[in-house]
């Protein structure tokens, strides 16, 4: 069979075409994947609050239109701190976050007052008058979605990965506050996580943000930053 010129130039630029296809394909995939699974407890910092803000770990309240940068925060009368839009954490029972596991708090989860009683994460905190608690189960009280366990990623000191399962009860209702959201996407101001993290000390920041679906607080944002030393899983 004879071949025109053409379509020898064809044959031989084929194959390199095919070579750098599949090299961006394989770059996809290593970027998608990148670092490494941190496994264990994120042991949590007591929040602190003085005239100049917070440290540690703490909740804000981001009302409709309001963003992270420019605020529009929701003050908690209940809140301590001299800025009561800050609502200080206190690790609880299992010393704070676990990934690669749910914890997902007890059952029932309220008290007759609407109190909210999970205490693995964090201890209760209360907010307008009710206490309100975080758990991380493995379907969500609101949807019955599966979720995924909480996973968090090192890449040379840079944090990322997916706590869809971030979950606070109030009031007996529950409103997720994971990233991303259950449906996989970041509705609102729901930001990815992020954070950094210090291999030799285990000191680590995570932050994130996620936009509220529905009920009492809809629209209203949460804004998360959890510091504090890192644990492996033995």
């Amino acid at each position: 069979m004879k071949l025109s010129l053409r379509s020898m130039r064809l044959l031989a630029v084929t194959p390199l075409l095919a070579a750098a296809l599949a090299g961006c394909g394989s770059s996809d995939d290593e970027k998608e994947a990148a670092g490494e699974p941190l496994v264990g407890t994120f042991k949590l910092d007591p929040g602190h609050c003085d005239a100049k803000g917070a440290t540690g770990s703490y909740f804000r309240m981001i009302q409709p239109g309001g963003t992270v940068e420019k605020g529009g925060y929701f003050l908690n009368p209940d809140s301590k701190c001299p800025d009561q839009s800050f609502s200080v954490a206190v690790a609880g029972s299992d010393g704070g976050l676990r990934t690669g596991e749910f914890q997902p708090g007890p059952d029932p989860a309220f008290n007759k007052r609407g109190d909210a009683l999970a205490a693995q994460i964090t201890k209760p905190g209360t907010f307008t008058a009710i206490k309100f608690a975080i758990s991380t189960p493995s379907v969500d009280p609101g949807t019955g979605e599966k979720l995924p366990k909480p996973e968090i990623r090192n890449d040379d000191g840079e944090l990322s990965g997916q706590l869809t399962a971030w979950t606070a009860g109030w009031n007996n209702l529950y409103f997720n506050q994971g990233s991303p959201k259950p449906d996989g996407s970041t509705k609102g101001l729901t930001t990815p996580v992020s954070g950094t993290y210090d291999e030799e000390s285990g000191h680590f920041e995570l932050t994130w943000s996620s936009t509220i679906a529905g009920g009492p607080f809809d629209r209203f944002s949460g804004y998360w930053h959890l510091e504090g030393t890192f644990v492996p899983a033995t």
